[in-house]
């Protein structure tokens, strides 16, 4: 690791991405610490309010604070995901927008970002109204005032998609992954604090130490756990039609891996945001209902885990067969001459591809549901605020990215070290 790591910075292109990307982020943790205008952020509590801090977590921002990046890219990744279901053959000009190749992605991507103004205006209205009447965080509250602090908000989130185009273009890795990468990080030493503060702060007792131990091994498990779930695969082994016998040493016979989890981290948004959505909707119109659904669907009740882990098993399995399209795959190896040994072409081979896909996906929900599961089950046990819970969830996405861009970067050093020696 070492090695790898001082072979990226011996190389200057590969060098001079990091520490723009590096500079990026700094200027996105800056602006997250400028508080928006006309507000007391000061009375803000979201340590009991799961589906905010989710979005503060996905985001990359913080909401709590109520900065002039307090939305994050959280508006972008929702106008994303409608619009990726939208493409999905539910709207027929969306779905041939997908089809049509780079040209259609410029497109779809631009219509994804216009829904995301929209998506930014209308969280951030909502949200500092709900907290001003929760609060009291506006002085002189009232629709302009709140409209106000929304366009503000919004020209924030706008200004972070600016910086993760520069990322994507300039330095390493996705932006937008790396914009939630840099948010979720900053957020792990108040939440360690917070946890240790509780546990060990006022009084040092064998229970303390011992829940507190326990937080940071459960930290350790859901690393090593994302980190196999990312890396574990089913490989389906291909053999092209010219070759007339199998020989592996030759390399007539590829493979066609599948993830055992292609969904990530979406399941866990969808799950999550399908409990608690519908609380923070009926908060803005009535408090009574509110109060009952947020009893109702507490997360410290042991059948709302249950529901929960049912929730993210069926949006895996969901979300899998919509990224993951059996039909597609089998056309493809078909127009490519290539053929799955024992299984005929066509309708047999999308149904294998299928058959597969279903079992391995089995494994790869159990195991999402899980490291899910796991940090709400260890705030139950020890006491822990909820930050805690969301901080697991955050592991998830920080070690997917963190790996994705480690392999891009070895991608990028691989073909610069081809370049080099060819050029000699």
């Amino acid at each position: 690791m070492i090695r790898i790591f001082r072979d990226f910075f011996a190389n200057k292109e590969i060098r001079k991405k990091i520490f723009f990307t590096l500079a990026m982020m700094l200027v996105f943790r800056l602006g997250a610490g400028i508080p928006a205008p006309g507000i007391n952020d000061s009375v803000i509590d979201l340590s009991s309010n799961s589906i905010l801090g989710m979005m503060s977590l996905l985001g990359g921002g913080s909401i709590e604070q109520m900065s002039i990046f307090s939305l994050g890219v959280s508006p972008y990744i929702t106008a994303s995901i409608i619009i990726q279901l939208l493409s999905m053959d539910i709207i027929p000009p969306l779905a041939e927008m997908a089809k049509s190749g780079k040209k259609g992605k410029q497109q779809l991507d631009r219509i994804t970002r216009y829904l995301g103004v929209v998506m930014a205006l209308f969280q951030g209205f909502f949200i500092v109204k709900m907290f001003s009447d929760q609060y009291g965080i506006v002085d002189d509250p009232s629709v302009v005032k709140f409209i106000y602090i929304a366009i503000i908000l919004t020209a924030g989130t706008m200004f972070l998609l600016w910086i993760s185009d520069q990322i994507s273009t300039k330095g390493i890795g996705n932006g937008v992954s790396m914009i939630i990468f840099a948010g979720i990080v900053a957020g792990f030493p108040s939440s360690f604090m917070t946890v240790y503060n509780q546990l060990l702060g006022t009084d040092v007792s064998a229970s303390g130490v011992v829940g507190f131990v326990a937080y940071i091994l459960m930290f350790v498990a859901i690393i090593v756990l994302v980190t196999a779930m990312q890396l574990a695969e089913r490989r389906i082994p291909v053999q092209y039609s010219t070759s007339h016998t199998y020989n592996k040493t030759k390399g007539d016979l590829n493979h066609l891996p599948l993830k055992i989890n292609s969904a990530n981290v979406i399941p866990v948004i969808f799950a999550s945001a399908l409990i608690q959505g519908p609380q923070i909707i009926t908060s803005w119109i009535n408090q009574d209902a509110y109060k009952w659904l947020a009893d109702f669907f507490d997360f410290s009740k042991p059948y709302v885990l249950v529901i929960y882990a049912i929730l993210i098993i069926l949006f895996t399995f969901f979300y899998t067969n919509m990224t993951v399209d059996p039909s597609k795959l089998a056309d493809n190896l078909n127009k490519q001459g290539t053929y799955i040994p024992g299984v005929r072409p066509g309708g047999e081979t999308k149904a294998y591809i299928s058959k597969v896909l279903n079992r391995i996906t089995v494994l790869g929900a159990i195991i999402l549901t899980f490291i899910a599961v796991l940090p709400y089950v260890m705030t139950l046990v020890f006491g822990l605020p909820y930050t805690a819970a969301v901080g697991g969830t955050g592991i998830i996405i920080v070690v997917g990215v963190a790996m994705e861009t480690v392999k891009q970067l070895k991608g990028e050093l691989t073909s610069k070290q081809y370049r080099g020696f060819i050029g000699r």
